[in-house]
């Protein structure tokens, strides 16, 4: 016999496990966690390639909107840029702004957390970045920042 309360009971119980750090894969460490999110090998050799360093410091999206596009001629390689790119800008968001932590929707996926409750999905701002150069890194970086 089945009861559709639990099912309802049961739902949000794993969405509030969810939220409170019960992070997919073991990852319980909000230290861990944004460490790894924060690796973006891609995006940092990509770089690298042009002679410059990301330093995780707000000022270094400015230089990352200013690369030229050269990704954009290979869409697989511009997606996977472009999720690096998003995940970058959250490390720097999640880093410099105060409040602002990683979270991971059930599925896996990341997303930065601002002090007012507000969600940034970067890894879409990145794609979205990669593939249009639009939203600006630092704009979105801007807007997190003012709340």
């Amino acid at each position: 016999m089945g009861f559709p309360f639990l099912d309802r009971w049961r739902s949000r119980r794993d969405d509030a496990e969810a939220r409170a750090g019960l992070y997919p894969g073991g990852v319980g460490d909000p230290g861990s966690l944004a460490e790894m999110l924060g690796e973006c090998a891609l995006l940092r050799g990509r770089v690298a390639d042009q002679g410059l360093e990301l330093d995780d410091t707000p000022e270094s999206l400015s230089t990352l909107d200013q690369l030229p596009p050269r990704w954009r001629d290979d869409p697989q390689e511009a997606a996977e840029l472009g999720h690096d790119a998003g995940l970058y800008l959250g490390s720097v968001i999640v880093a410099s702004v105060p409040g602002a932590n990683w979270e991971l929707l059930r599925d896996g996926r990341p997303f930065v957390r601002l002090s007012s409750g507000r969600e940034v999905d970067v890894a879409a701002v990145g794609r979205d970045w990669a593939a249009q150069g639009a939203p600006s890194l630092w704009q979105v970086y801007s807007e997190a920042d003012e709340g």
